[in-house]
């Protein structure tokens, strides 16, 4: 378990629905990978990178929301620059399953 943190900590970090709208393969990744292009409404389109590739096939992927971080700093896989950081939890066979609304919502949703 990390650290405990305050409310005001938690407060910062802005959680939010998108629907994935763009799966492409990460080819030049260390990893296998797929670059993502996720649709937050008004809040834009971003992009991220996942190394989901182990139980996703990029037709499950499209038209999925899913739960994102979209305030971390950008960061520079290789070539490409990730804008926000996709959910996600490790089942017991090492494998990431994206964290996701049990309904539909209206993408761009504060998660709270």
């Amino acid at each position: 378990m990390k650290d405990e943190i305050n409310f005001d900590d938690f407060l910062k970090v802005d959680i939010r629905i998108g629907t994935i709208i763009e799966v492409n393969d990460f080819k030049e990744a260390i990893k296998p990978s797929y670059k993502l292009k996720i649709d937050f409404g008004d809040l834009g389109v971003k992009e991220s990178s996942a190394q989901i590739t182990d139980i996703y096939a990029k037709d499950d992927l499209l038209n999925k929301q899913v739960s994102v971080i979209i305030n971390l700093k950008p960061k520079q896989i290789g070539n490409f620059i990730s804008k926000c950081l996709i959910l996600g939890v490790y089942n017991t066979q090492g494998e990431v399953v994206l964290l996701k609304a049990s309904k539909t919502v209206k993408n761009g949703e504060k998660v709270s």
